[in-house]
């Protein structure tokens, strides 16, 4: 790690510390009480493996943290001198000290590949946040786009900025939502990820500092490492209460980042919806550092319970669009194989990412532009998406009760919406624990693939995309990899998985 990117102060610090389970820092395995600067090292490592001490976090001075945690000097000093014998700390004379993980950390940091279903065979898949198409509304849809397309046969086919039919619909959605909008904000993409890699392409440049959620959605992040992004994580609030935003505001100032994602509803991995007031105060943040803020509402459709009312988007507090990019998708809320979505955005730069388009995609598919906008125009969108609600609802209830009667000491927090559980794997390692799950027929996401270098490692996700004896097979398979890799057993020696019929 080259320098520090944030910055935690000692009060944050001695704050954390004091949240964590009194049991972990005072006693070793044998039961007899830890030096006072090995309780703390455990604190400052646990905080990192959690991610909620980011790494590359410059740490508070020796002294100043002394006088926050109420030890002495001496304490701290043997504390980082132990973290950086273990590769969790780094220092350099004049700079300071900053968080980091060992190296040579083999834990998995890509992204998610989906595994082709041809291939799954006995193994359950968790790895992918996706259901089915909902129909028959997939067919009516492809239907309509039909009946439409010879109007477009005869044209060259390319429409950089989308169909006009469609951006006038995304837009008119925009205004129902209390955001006036117009087609020249929208631009249309072959979905979420495109989106954000033109954003990306356009208003960044290799090197530049990105802030991003953290844990934060695994091919996003994968995706800015590639194109060369320095990733400065901030971690979500206590109890994934939502944005920090004193901590936001900290980052964006001491690291100035160029550009800021985030998830706003039902946050992917872990289902936080940040609350009104941490929206306003974050675009009031984003917009005093001069931080551009993408905004992925992905997720935003998928309302589990009927009582959760959605605050005003993000962009509703950039009235004039100089701070806030809105990034949607109909993957999510419709089906992931309609490779739709779309970027709302001030004029200026849509005709830019329009402008730059050329040079990557040229446009996304007019048959499934046509077949999105037949869907919005018919209604079949929201009868789609509330099918689509149902299914998920009862797959996330299906997953909560088997991990509470299969895996009691894993913690969770349930979201009131999306498409993912954030699960606390009881103190093991997530990474052994999906290792031993794909060999027992089980395949899930360990928490470092959502975090930056290597945070997260007790976690897994969970995703709502299976129910009944599905969802309870999936979880006594993890419960079985757990106990594996509680005893010690290698994951070679777990056996093939055993076939298993719905």
């Amino acid at each position: 790690m080259a320098q520090w990117t944030s910055a935690v102060g000692a009060p944050q610090l001695a704050r954390l510390l004091r949240s964590q389970d009194p049991r972990a820092a005072e006693l070793t395995a044998n039961g007899r009480k830890l030096p006072a600067y090995r309780g703390l090292a455990d604190g400052v490592r646990l905080l990192v493996l959690e991610g909620r001490v980011p790494v590359a976090a410059r740490l508070p001075a020796e002294r100043e943290l002394a006088a926050a945690v109420g030890v002495s000097r001496t304490t701290v000093a043997a504390a980082y001198e132990a973290l950086r014998a273990e590769g969790f700390l780094e220092s350099r004379r004049g700079s300071g000290s900053w968080t980091a993980v060992p190296a040579g950390n083999p834990l998995p940091t890509r992204g998610l590949e989906p595994l082709p279903p041809e291939a799954a065979g006995s193994m359950i898949d968790l790895g992918c946040a996706a259901l089915p198409a909902p129909e028959p509304w997939l067919t009516r849809a492809v239907q309509g786009a039909m009946a439409d397309l010879p109007l477009y046969a005869h044209t060259h086919g390319d429409y950089p900025a989308g169909l006009p039919v469609l951006r006038q619909a995304l837009a008119d959605r925009y205004t129902a939502r209390g955001i006036p909008t117009m087609p020249e904000q929208i631009m249309v993409t072959t979905g979420a990820m495109g989106a954000v890699a033109a954003i990306c392409r356009l208003c960044t440049s290799p090197g530049e500092r990105v802030a991003v959620d953290s844990p934060s959605y695994a091919n996003i992040l994968q995706l800015m490492r590639d194109a060369g992004a320095r990733l400065v994580p901030v971690g979500l609030g206590e109890r994934l209460a939502g944005w920090d935003i004193p901590v936001w505001r900290q980052v964006m100032r001491d690291a100035a980042p160029r550009m800021a994602y985030v998830v706003a509803d039902f946050h992917n991995p872990t289902g936080t919806l940040a609350t009104e007031d941490q929206r306003r105060r974050l675009v009031d943040a984003a917009r005093s550092a001069g931080t551009l803020l993408v905004v992925d509402e992905t997720m935003t459709e998928i309302v589990l319970d009927a009582d959760t009312e959605l605050p005003r988007p993000v962009c509703a507090f950039d009235p004039a669009g100089s701070a806030v990019i809105t990034v949607g998708s109909a993957s999510k809320a419709f089906w992931a194989g309609m490779r739709i979505g779309w970027v709302r955005a001030a004029p200026d730069i849509i005709r830019s990412l329009v402008a730059a388009r050329a040079y990557s995609d040229l446009g996304s598919p007019v048959l499934e532009q046509l077949a999105i906008a037949s869907l919005l125009e018919s209604g079949g969108w929201e009868e789609a998406v509330g099918i689509r609600r149902e299914q998920a609802r009862e797959n996330r209830d299906a997953i909560v009760e088997a991990l509470q009667r299969h895996l009691p000491d894993w913690e969770f927090s349930v979201p009131r919406g999306g498409l993912t559980l954030w699960v606390r794997t009881g103190g093991l390692s997530g990474s052994r624990i999906a290792e031993a799950g794909e060999r027992l027929g089980v395949r899930v996401p360990s928490g470092p693939r959502f975090g930056v270098d290597g945070a997260f490692e007790g976690f897994v996700r969970l995703p709502f995309t299976v129910s009944g004896a599905v969802a309870d097979e999936a979880v006594v398979r993890l419960a079985h990899a757990a106990q594996l890799v509680a005893t010690g057993v290698a994951p070679a020696e777990a056996g093939a998985p055993h076939a298993f019929v719905a």
